[in-house]
């Protein structure tokens, strides 16, 4: 009989063990970026990384990392909730907030498409390259993707930009500004993975809108389009917790989107 708690005692060790290496340590750091301008990120950075994802959440964008790495907005949007499982499938991850003269509404409305946004994101790029010589992906979701298209749109890899794409539930139309199939993509030779959720109800990612974006993504070499079906829809259908944010499938999606990544 103690033999067997023993061994059992044993399993139950390694079982905690397996669990705690699984969770990566996360830390916040700031940068200059502009004169008088800094912008601040959660880094996770799992051993061993096959490359690395910049995460920008929708809506406004402004997730007020606190200084114990916390959020004050924006810890249910889909890419920052599931922040540690893109670690626990081997990427290195940056979670950006708004930089330091962008930390009060309208927070990133009517920024994400500017030079300025570009600039700052530019040496979020540059300061991860200093961390690890791992290709680094830009990977937006909702609004987000406003963000991860238009820079790269403007940056190219030997410009200080991406080496890599990911567009989840892609804002297709906005009464507010510009939508992505709207940009010009021509411009993109990067790898881009399109991620979308066919039953999404938000009106502005519609999914029989898909085909003209995938179509305006003319210039890259390797592009796909992954759907996902199923998962729980609850509450407003243009917030996280509806198909938009793929509720009820993160493990799937970001394996798959993890996947697609490493395979560059």
């Amino acid at each position: 009989m103690n033999r067997l708690l023993a061994f059992g005692f044993f399993i139950a060790l390694i079982s905690l063990s397996q669990g705690s290496l699984a969770q990566v340590s996360q830390r916040v750091v700031d940068i200059p970026t502009r004169p008088g301008v800094t912008q601040r990120f959660v880094y996770l950075a799992p051993q061993d990384a096959k490359a690395a994802v910049i995460l920008f959440a929708g809506g406004h964008g402004g997730l007020q990392i606190f200084p114990n790495g916390s959020f004050k907005w924006g810890e249910g949007n889909f890419l920052v909730r599931t922040r540690q499982l893109f670690a626990e499938n081997g990427l290195a991850v940056i979670v950006v907030d708004t930089p330091s003269d962008r930390q009060t509404p309208p927070y990133l409305s009517g920024f994400r498409q500017t030079p300025e946004h570009v600039a700052d994101i530019k040496a979020v790029i540059a300061w991860l390259r200093q961390q690890a010589n791992i290709p680094i992906w830009l990977v937006g979701t909702s609004r987000g993707t406003q963000s991860a298209a238009f820079i790269a749109t403007q940056l190219g890899t030997s410009d200080g930009g991406p080496d890599g794409l990911v567009l989840t539930s892609t804002m297709l139309s906005d009464p507010k500004g510009r939508p992505v199939p709207e940009m010009p993509l021509q411009n993109i030779a990067l790898p881009v993975l399109v991620v979308h959720h066919e039953q999404d109800g938000c009106k502005h990612c519609d999914y029989r809108e898909i085909p003209r974006l995938m179509e305006k993504l003319s210039a890259t070499l390797r592009k796909e389009l992954l759907t996902f079906k199923g998962g729980v829809s609850r509450g407003d259908p243009c917030e996280a917790y509806a198909y938009h944010g793929f509720n009820g499938l993160e493990k799937e999606v970001v394996s798959k989107i993890a996947e697609w990544i490493r395979a560059k």
